[in-house]
């Protein structure tokens, strides 16, 4: 298998009405804005502290708030309040993946409608889009997403089914005219469950878990839709 892509299958024929994004793994380098929030600012430390707020996050079920899930992650893996105090504080400086906007243009531009549901609060999952369009060129980008659904609107983590549902109520589609592009394992597995298509940017490499498995998985954005685009 080579670095960028890990998984492809045989091109679907299918293609999908809607595109919904995860947007703090799929569509946003958050990795790194984790790791520079620990003591040592390194990977090490950054990592395991993000994998354990993914195991609270997908096992948390209905809405808890969200800040607090950042702060147990820290405790459980060993870091004091400071690093979840300067994760929030710069949240506001998280960055798109490289090929983000052009990737989003092209899809725009062929017509998909584009939509966001994400394991986050309002506030944060605002801020966190927000960052999205900034990446973007153009004069219609502040329609770029049709909807963005967060934890909080939806009062459910994913994946949960009623986390996807949120999003497919919001933008009036039905899980069968969707692509889901899912940032972790726990959103293949979700997503496949609510009944939507999947691929998988797996930037960083974490491991499968479940039975379910993406239509495309790869290390970039612009691989993973490569079919699309």
């Amino acid at each position: 298998m080579s670095p960028s892509t890990s998984l492809i299958k045989e091109e679907p024929d299918w293609r999908p009405k809607v595109i919904i994004f995860d947007l703090l793994t799929a569509l946003l380098d958050s990795w790194t804005l984790w790791d520079a929030s620990t003591p040592s600012a390194t990977s090490m430390e950054g990592r395991a502290w993000r994998e354990r707020y993914l195991e609270l996050t997908f096992g948390a079920g209905a809405y808890v708030p969200y800040e607090s899930l950042v702060r147990q992650a820290a405790r459980d893996v060993g870091l004091t309040e400071s690093a979840p105090a300067a994760l929030l504080r710069d949240w506001q400086t998280l960055q798109a993946w490289p090929e983000a906007g052009g990737v989003l243009q092209n899809l725009s531009t062929q017509g998909y409608r584009l939509g966001v549901v994400t394991n986050c609060s309002n506030h944060l999952g605002n801020l966190a889009a927000r960052r999205v369009v900034d990446c973007m060129t153009g004069e219609k980008k502040e329609d770029l997403f049709d909807a963005v659904i967060t934890a909080e609107d939806s009062g459910f983590y994913k994946p949960v089914r009623q986390a996807y549902q949120a999003i497919l109520t919001a933008m009036e589609v039905e899980a069968i005219d969707v692509l889901f592009v899912a940032g972790s394992a726990g959103d293949v597995e979700g997503a496949t469950n609510a009944g939507m298509k999947v691929v998988w940017h797996n930037r960083v490499g974490l491991a499968t878990k479940g039975k379910a498995v993406p239509l495309r998985e790869a290390r970039t954005l612009d691989e993973t839709l490569g079919w699309f685009l």
